[in-house]
């Protein structure tokens, strides 16, 4: 899986500028998904999805506002520990799990070494990796991006308050003001304690969430970021070695092409797409070399391989030098979009030679949950019978026994909102798409919203559709024109039809407890993973120079 890859970025989806081979020719020997699609348009709850089959507002890994991934490593929030993954039913059917790479899903629950949330807690029994996920404040120089408005509002307070202060001391000394220099002490005191803090956790954000973990031990903090893609490298090919005659699970969780897009010098300054192209190549290249491992140990003809992103290309992602996100091809918005397709469409590339049929194309709309399903299948297990599982097994669809989707409907969230539903009309093959909702990107006209770092979900900064967009992706997949009752007969008819299914729908939720609540996602110190000295935490892997 990688991270923020956008679907337009790969040759085998039509790029034509960036060099990805080793992707594209594992399309060639398998089958190509057009329509796969995200379950949410971020990290965390995509991720979620992704494990469990399930939306992640089954689970808790959404919210209403504010905060819609996890920002800390100390925080409580997480995957729960009652959730299912693949990893655990495949571990129940005697497989070896394995997950290297990014995690994003919480560590901790109520100490520092509980783990409830850790990998090792939810069906792996193998963990390296990075628990939390790369963001700018990992590389000197660039912005803050945890937390960053929180983080901006306090600077503000700080400096508003350091003025006032300073305006009561020239106050006193031009004899303007009667006041105690004490009292001016004093309050230059407080000023100094509220800085102190809350710059005393955003001040220790790259020591504390950038780090590397083995099982349950962390084993260098903060990261050396330049050494990161090799030794997960490295240790994707030492997994598949050690475990070659056995059954085993690996999810390669790659951390391209996230920002900072940390790219070693063998790929720097080598794309046509600046950093950004530098790190789709590099990442196009660990995949080759994974693949390569198969091959080397006689597993080529005997493994299911998925590649797949975990949501679309970051449009507001750029610095001075252009633009550090991704590309969506011809599908509108991107990252944080529930609704719009570039947020959601994903490459999904499968491959099992003998077993599925190479260079197949299925333009049928699948999802990211339908891993969930397909994984347990193919292993020999059996989804839960006490939770609502919204996805479904590939296998027939991959293999060509069946011609459709089994999904008939899929609905598309952005945080707790629903922001569209698509309807697969099979008899007629047509595709409706209905937006309920749509962010307002910024400035006008553009697409994405600039300066804020993703869209937002609700508020003020999107707009409610009534009546609804309707949208016909078979025939306008780039949904540039919303169709109307005068021009789409059918337009009411449709519309109440996907109404219909999203009452339905809704039906099946049920309350739980938010894994995004401020109690959930702020920092804690007690649950703060450390090696060496807190809150000094440092270490290294063994043979990484100090």
């Amino acid at each position: 899986m990688a991270d923020d890859l956008g679907i337009g970025d790969l040759g085998c989806y039509g790029n034509h500028t960036l060099r990805t081979p080793n992707i594209d020719q594992l399309a060639k020997e398998g089958v190509r998904l057009t329509q796969h699609l995200a379950a949410a348009p971020l990290c965390t709850p995509s991720r979620s999805s992704f494990l469990t089959g399930r939306h992640s507002f089954r689970s808790g890994m959404e919210a209403d506002d504010g905060y819609r991934a996890l920002q800390w490593n100390a925080g409580s929030g997480g995957l729960p520990t009652n959730e299912t993954t693949f990893a655990r039913v495949l571990q129940q059917q005697g497989y070896a799990t394995g997950l290297i790479g990014k995690w994003h899903q919480g560590v901790n629950c109520e100490s520092r070494n509980d783990h409830c949330h850790h990998p090792l807690n939810h069906g792996f029994d193998y963990f390296y990796g990075m628990p939390f996920t790369l963001v700018n404040d990992c590389q000197p120089g660039r912005p803050p991006e945890v937390d960053a408005m929180t983080r901006s509002r306090l600077w503000h307070y700080t400096q508003m308050a350091a003025l006032g202060v300073l305006t009561v001391a020239v106050g006193k000394t031009c004899g303007f003001i009667s006041v105690s220099w004490k009292g001016v002490l004093g309050a230059a005191s407080l000023v100094f304690l509220f800085f102190v803090s809350w710059y005393a956790s955003f001040g220790f954000v790259c020591r504390w969430n950038f780090i590397l973990m083995r099982d349950h031990d962390v084993i260098e903090q903060p990261m050396v970021l330049e050494r990161t893609a090799g030794h997960m490298l490295r240790e994707a090919i030492s997994y598949i070695e050690r475990n070659k005659h056995r059954p085993f699970l690996l999810f390669v969780s790659l951390l391209h092409v996230h920002i900072p897009l940390v790219t070693t010098k063998r790929f720097l300054g080598k794309s046509q797409h600046g950093l950004y192209g530098d790190n789709v190549e590099e990442m196009d290249w660990l995949v080759g070399e994974i693949l390569k491992a198969l091959e080397v140990h006689g597993l080529k003809n005997k493994t299911f391989t998925y590649f797949t992103s975990d949501h679309g290309g970051h449009l507001e992602a750029r610095d001075g030098h252009g633009q550090l996100g991704g590309w969506n091809g011809i599908f509108r918005g991107g990252k944080g979009m529930g609704g719009w397709e570039g947020g959601i469409r994903v490459p999904g590339i499968f491959r099992w030679p003998g077993v599925l049929p190479a260079g197949r194309v299925i333009h049928e709309p699948t999802s990211l949950m339908d891993i969930f399903p397909t994984v347990v299948q193919l292993g020999g297990g059996h989804a839960p019978q006490d939770r609502v599982i919204d996805g479904r097994s590939l296998v027939p669809l991959l293999q060509g026994t069946d011609e459709h989707s089994a999904h008939e409907f899929l609905f598309h969230y952005c945080g707790k909102y629903l922001h569209a539903a698509r309807w697969h009309e099979k008899d007629s093959g047509r595709l409706w798409k209905v937006h309920y909702m749509t962010p307002q990107f910024h400035p006008k006209g553009t697409g994405a919203c600039y300066g804020r770092g993703v869209c937002p979900c609700s508020g003020d900064g999107v707009t409610q559709h009534s009546p609804p967009l309707l949208f016909d992706l078979s025939r306008d997949p780039s949904e540039a024109r919303p169709l109307a009752p005068g021009s789409e007969p059918r337009y009411h008819a449709v519309v109440s039809r996907v109404g219909e299914a999203v009452e339905q729908h809704r039906r099946t939720l049920s309350p739980v407890p938010p894994q995004f609540s401020l109690s959930n996602i702020i920092w804690k110190p007690w649950l703060q993973p450390c090696c060496g000295t807190f809150p000094l935490c440092a270490c290294r892997q063994d043979g990484d120079p100090q």
